[in-house]
């Protein structure tokens, strides 16, 4: 069948968000030799998406009056919209139960709990459930990483093999947890529901942890005791409760929403104070600033794209890539095609919530053409964005783990097992249950 749109128009109106990934890519790559820190990060998204705006309203062959309105109606969609103030929840419950001593809480927790001859299954379990408690890959790095640092030079275990399994646990957590920034994403792009994205993703995630246990537990050396710092248990339960509630199916806004709240209550329990609870939900908001705009400015760029036949034309083009997997089973083409999709893009952008963003629309037409969930479609980018950021030696994680360690950034992304595990599990599922996504 011919296309319905007109082939020209459509890489045309491509070039602005290609645009924006060269500028985003060739500034961390330029700044890396240059030797900066963080490389990748120094030039914020909403910035670098800029110029490839104004691009978009060039190549729109309308008015100016009907691009701005194009414009806003993409930024304005119902499921941005959503997502944004899903994102602004998230952070505010983040940073009260953080300021609270929750996120201390959960870490002596987990250690208190780890018998010495499972010291490095357990550091990854406590990674997995702090980040999954927290919605954070980074924070969790943040918490655990010194901690971990400390057992390594008390232990004698390979600093790379212990770093790259916090950054194992951190990433399961990343790709699974209700309130973090990529399930969001995800979930909001395919049009799913958090709790049916959460039981699909559990059934790939939870066969490579366990297969990450195992591969840990062989690697773990003679058993040696930790100490551990007092805790409360009673600053874990915020992170049990929205936990509960999420996969009991609340709507997100009450799970978040009521999650803020507990957290509070239980923060007010102790030395907590209403002045502070007020400043930590700002300063969640805050936090959320840049993935906030860039939400809406990629959601603006994707409607001119949208309405040029751009994400036909991805989509036609990424099933040509995967033609000869066609050939066998389409719908196994479509669901690789999105997870080449969101690996490509988080390869260039370094930044598995960005990418998952810029790949959602794509990946949504290609899902409804191939006729796959919306749940699994959303797995798939979620899992496949964590997987290439998890493994990027130049992502935020391997460069603060290896700065915490010292060690090069490269030796923590080759220890990253669950990564490697996840993308192969998700995979043989793709294969496997070829009829049932």
């Amino acid at each position: 069948m011919q296309p319905t749109y007109n082939k020209k128009q459509a890489i045309l109106s491509l070039i602005p968000l290609l645009t924006f990934v060269s500028l985003f890519l060739g500034v961390g790559l330029y700044l890396h030799l240059q030797g900066v820190a963080y490389a990748f990060y120094q030039l914020p998204a909403p910035v670098a998406i800029l110029p490839a705006i104004v691009l978009a309203f060039w190549f729109n062959k309308t008015s100016i009056n009907e691009s701005v309105e194009t414009f806003i109606k993409g930024a304005g969609h119902s499921n941005i919209i959503t997502m944004c103030l899903i994102y602004l929840l998230a952070g505010a419950f983040s940073a009260v139960a953080g300021a609270t001593g929750g996120v201390d809480a959960v870490v002596n927790a987990g250690l208190s709990l780890i018998p010495p001859s499972l010291l490095l299954p357990g550091l990854f379990l406590i990674a997995a459930v702090v980040s999954t408690a927290m919605g954070t890959s980074m924070g969790t790095i943040g918490a655990i990483g010194p901690i971990a640092y400390a057992i390594t030079l008390k232990t004698g275990i390979d600093p790379a093999l212990m770093a790259g399994t916090v950054v194992s646990g951190a990433m399961f957590g990343d790709n699974l947890s209700i309130i973090s920034d990529t399930t969001i994403a995800a979930t909001r792009t395919q049009g799913c529901e958090m709790k049916d994205k959460f039981r699909e993703n559990l059934k790939i995630a939870l066969p490579a942890a366990a297969l990450t246990v195992l591969l840990l537990l062989f690697l773990t050396p003679e058993p040696e005791i930790v100490e551990t710092k007092p805790f409360d248990w009673l600053l874990v339960l915020p992170y049990a409760f929205i936990l509960v509630l999420a996969v009991m199916g609340f709507n997100v806004f009450v799970v978040l929403f009521s999650g803020i709240i507990f957290a509070a209550l239980v923060g007010f329990t102790g030395s907590y104070e209403v002045s502070g609870f007020v400043k930590d939900v700002y300063k969640g908001f805050s936090d959320m600033q840049e993935i906030f705009l860039l939400s809406m400015f990629i959601g603006g760029l994707s409607e001119f794209i949208r309405r040029n036949g751009g994400l036909d034309f991805l989509a036609k083009l990424v099933q040509k890539i995967t033609a000869v997997v066609a050939k066998w089973h389409r719908k196994v083409a479509d669901q690789l095609g999105i997870a080449f999709l969101v690996l490509t893009s988080n390869l260039c952008i370094a930044n598995n919530t960005v990418s998952i963003i810029v790949a959602g629309p794509v990946a949504k037409k290609l899902a409804d053409d191939g006729d796959i969930s919306a749940k699994r479609s959303a797995s798939l980018l979620d899992i496949f964005a964590c997987v290439m950021q998890g493994s990027l030696p130049y992502g935020a994680q391997a460069l603060l783990l290896g700065a915490t360690f010292k060690i090069s950034p490269w030796e923590v992304s080759a220890s990253s097992f669950y990564c490697f595990i996840l993308a192969f599990t998700a995979i043989a599922v793709i294969c496997l249950q070829r009829n049932k996504a």
